[in-house]
């Protein structure tokens, strides 16, 4: 088990780039026959090759159009492009923790964006 002591960096990826990352990963542990995958890895290879729909590109153009929207930050919008929320409901759980809530035009406004994304 390992122990971190202090975290260095934050950074947030979308699933597209999540799983970009893990194929190099498990490309680089097929190469070393005596290593294998770890189950927690395997797990999240599973769950990127599963869900992660649209490529790095669209995802990160997914993003910045969400972050052009009044009221999506940085890590909303990132939630909101791994997620994809198909209505409202599932919109207002993602922003169930802050300390405002959206007007139904907003939330329209960012259903219209995953929209576009589907």
């Amino acid at each position: 088990m390992t122990i971190f002591k202090e975290q260095l960096d934050e950074e947030y990826l979308t699933l597209a780039e999540t799983k970009e990352l893990l194929a190099d990963i498990e490309t680089e542990r097929a190469a070393d026959e005596d290593r294998e995958m770890r189950y927690e890895l395997a797990r999240a290879i599973d769950h990127v090759n599963r869900f992660a729909d649209l490529t790095v590109e669209e995802s990160r153009e997914f993003v910045d159009e969400l972050e052009g929207l009044e009221k999506v930050d940085e890590p909303t919008a990132y939630k909101i492009a791994n997620l994809r929320p198909a209505d409202r409901d599932e919109l207002r759980a993602i922003y169930a923790q802050e300390r405002y809530s959206l007007s139904g035009e907003e939330l329209d406004a960012i259903l219209d964006v995953v929209a576009r994304y589907e």
